[in-house]
């Protein structure tokens, strides 16, 4: 498989580092020399120096033999325009852009079908408000991720000293939990991540991620300890496009908001734009400006900068003066263990939004969503089973996956199966299968249509 990749910054490095360690075949194309020369020093792929709007690159690149084209930059101009040339070098190509001005994404479905032919827009600054949305109304949970249209919920949890699964054996969890119906998926362990079996046991500070039906989450919080009541008095600082964005959302909602912003044109930007929000012209690391507005009573602040450090300082402030809830903006990967470790726990990031949305694009078999768990240490993966792959019509304790695979959850018609070992999947259910970086591969090819067959 032949992927080339338009952009070089935090998106396409990481991307073009996932895939190259699959053994596919990936050319980055960037204009500086800086972000190219990151990419030839730390990853096997291919690179050129130029813009990837530039037919003539495109074709040095060898847009005519590849299968997809990732146009990640951070210039929706650009990614269209890249779009544009391929769509006329390689008509059958799959072509996946990352665009996030609303003019453009509001015409999305043009883009789609009359214009560029592209297969798939992204925009993840709305995947990162829907993020932020489920953090407030279960301030209870560190992450959360939706499946099946929202019908399976992936929820992580921290364990603390006494919780209800501290000590427990996973071979014990239904009988300790009888009526309880969910799959534990993999656990965080002093920076490690175990997918677990059956003769593992939970411990004091590990990081549960677990599947349930979405219809059961707020059942399966209240008997772990962990339901709490939802965010309604919230302190967004950072008024940007994607502040601007949650704020109109929690509006909606019904929630009291403020928004704190350093630039005063902006500020009058966001007054013409909100119903109900106050808008306050300041900085959200003072701590006077703080506590002028009461933030110590709010149920959550939420610092939504472009800058990572001073979204930081501004959690541990806030956390400092006795906030419940505090959300990061992080988008520079390597900090989100350090910050997490220092006790600011919710951190989103729309750079991985945007991989997670990207990489369902280019994985073999019927795959519809990618989720990625503790950096990029693990996927997890929604698909259709198709008739003739390897995983279908035996039961799961059968199917030859790779140590590190394991199915979570199975949605047959409008049922959501949590399976055992004598499950068996059918044509056409919908799977949630978690893989290990490594397996991946092995994982797509059991997720495809057997050779014979095609």
């Amino acid at each position: 498989m032949r992927i080339v990749i338009v952009g070089a910054g935090e998106v396409g490095y990481h991307i073009a580092k996932r895939l190259s360690s699959e053994d596919k075949d990936v050319v980055v194309i960037d204009r500086d020399q800086a972000a190219l020369r990151r990419v030839a020093e730390q990853l096997d792929v291919q690179h050129i120096l130029g813009s990837g709007s530039s037919p003539r690159v495109l074709e040095e690149a060898g847009i005519k033999g590849a299968d997809t084209l990732l146009a990640v930059t951070d210039s929706d101009e650009t990614n269209l325009i890249a779009c544009f040339f391929a769509n006329a070098l390689a008509p059958g190509l799959t072509k996946v852009a990352r665009i996030r001005n609303e003019e453009y994404t509001d015409y999305q479905d043009a883009l789609a079908r009359d214009i560029l032919n592209i297969s798939m827009v992204i925009n993840p600054e709305v995947e990162t408000v829907r993020t932020v949305l489920h953090m407030l109304r279960l301030p209870g949970v560190r992450e959360i991720s939706e499946f099946a249209e929202g019908r399976i919920s992936m929820l992580g949890v921290r364990v603390q000293a006494g919780h209800p699964l501290d000590g427990l054996k996973l071979t014990h969890l239904r009988q300790s939990f009888e009526g309880l119906r969910i799959v534990i998926a993999a656990i965080v362990r002093h920076g490690e991540l175990i997918v677990p079996s059956g003769r593992d046991a939970v411990e004091a500070d590990d990081l549960v991620y677990y599947v349930c039906e979405t219809s059961e989450v707020e059942r399966t919080l209240q008997r772990f300890g962990l339901l709490r009541p939802s965010a309604r008095e919230v302190l967004i600082v950072g008024g940007g496009h994607i502040g601007l964005r949650l704020a109109k959302a929690l509006e909606e909602d019904g929630a009291r908001v403020k928004v704190v912003e350093s630039d005063p044109a902006r500020c009058a930007v966001l007054s013409s734009r909100l119903a109900r929000t106050t808008v306050l012209l300041g900085d959200g690391t003072d701590q006077e400006l703080l506590r002028e507005e009461n933030a110590p009573r709010m149920d959550a602040v939420i610092a939504f900068t472009g800058d990572d450090e001073t979204n930081v300082l501004t959690c541990l402030l806030a956390k400092s003066m006795g906030v419940r809830q505090t959300i990061a903006r992080v988008n520079k990967f390597p900090y989100v263990p350090l910050i997490q470790a220092i006790g600011v726990e919710n951190v989103v990031s729309t750079r991985l939004s945007a991989i997670n949305s990207i990489l369902h694009s280019i994985r073999r078999g019927k795959v519809l969503s990618t989720v990625s768990l503790q950096g990029d240490e693990a996927e997890i993966m929604e698909a259709i089973a198709l008739e003739h792959s390897v995983i279908v019509e035996k039961p799961i304790r059968d199917l030859d996956l790779p140590r590190g695979a394991l199915i979570l959850c199975l949605m047959r018609g409008d049922q959501v199966v949590i399976p055992t070992g004598d499950s068996v999947i059918q044509p056409q259910d919908r799977i949630l299968i978690l893989s290990t970086r490594g397996n991946v591969p092995a994982v797509e090819r059991a997720l495809a249509v057997r050779l014979e067959y095609i």
